[in-house]
């Protein structure tokens, strides 16, 4: 399985630069040295500390020393005929790719390349699927560093969020509706990480589907690099508010759901 993509140190850091908070200003706030501020980033998660820490950055305590604990990590999600998962290397940074198909048509959506879109084209030939779309999550080099060649290969049309244009891609605002043989998508703007982050959710399959890009990852999220409030509020008000057994598909770590998140990433629990 793949590991999560963050720890609690990156849970941390994540939430202080979104709100800007310095380490001297937590320890002033939560009542600890800022030795032990730097202890609890560095991996020395003392549970008492993270208790103090987790409501200054309006983050869970228990959830976060659930993950420090090891105990939580998403519980692995079966086969769903219709979606499949690439994780490939991008300078050493692993990042993932999804196809998603009709099972009837088999007609296909690529979602992003990341760094090699070659594992996905054999697999595309190997189950005789028609890859006719390229969604594009967001436009960071590594989520689109093979589209050229993903593009040469299949014929497919290129789709890309319209506040992160790319050279010969379409672009597409919130609420664009993509048909795929008897599935739909629809996109949703999750800006805050990116400029013009999208999350396509995906209907018609055995389960509903989310491919969220780096909006939203398993016990964690993106980086609020553009806007961290946007960010926040994005995922509570476009992603988890979907059913609970909607596959949320992260541009890095693992697959997990809706129901998952809202129990056990520490950035949400108690909001949605």
């Amino acid at each position: 399985m793949i590991p999560l993509e963050d720890n609690v140190g990156d849970i941390i850091g994540k939430a202080q630069r979104g709100l800007g908070i310095s380490d001297s200003e937590l320890a002033e706030r939560a009542r600890l040295s800022l030795e032990k501020i730097r202890a609890l980033r560095e991996g020395d998660f003392d549970e008492a500390d993270l208790m103090k820490v987790a409501p200054v950055l309006g983050l869970n305590g228990p959830a976060l020393c659930e993950l420090a604990r090891d105990e939580w990590s998403p519980k692995k999600i079966g086969a769903l005929d219709g979606l499949e998962q690439f994780n490939t290397d991008y300078h050493g940074m692993a990042v993932n790719a999804y196809l998603v198909w009709d099972p009837a048509s088999r007609v296909a959506a690529a979602f992003d390349t990341g760094g090699d879109s070659s594992e996905m084209i054999r697999f595309a030939e190997r189950h005789k699927l028609n890859v006719q779309l390229i969604l594009l999550t967001h436009a960071h080099p590594d989520h689109v560093a093979d589209l050229p060649g993903l593009r040469e290969e299949t014929g497919a049309n290129v789709f890309t969020p319209a506040g992160e244009p790319v050279p010969g891609a379409e672009p597409i605002e919130e609420k664009k509706q993509f048909r795929l043989g008897n599935l739909e998508i629809e996109s949703r703007l999750t800006w805050g990480h990116s400029p013009g982050g999208m999350t396509y959710v995906v209907t018609g399959l055995a389960r509903p589907v989310a491919i969220v890009g780096d909006s939203l990852f398993a016990g964690s999220m993106g980086g609020g690099n553009v806007s961290y409030r946007d960010a926040l509020q994005n995922n509570l008000k476009k992603i988890l508010t979907l059913p609970d057994e909607t596959i949320i598909c992260p541009g890095h770590g693992p697959v997990t759901t809706v129901g998952e998140e809202k129990q056990h990433n520490s950035f949400f629990v108690g909001k949605v």
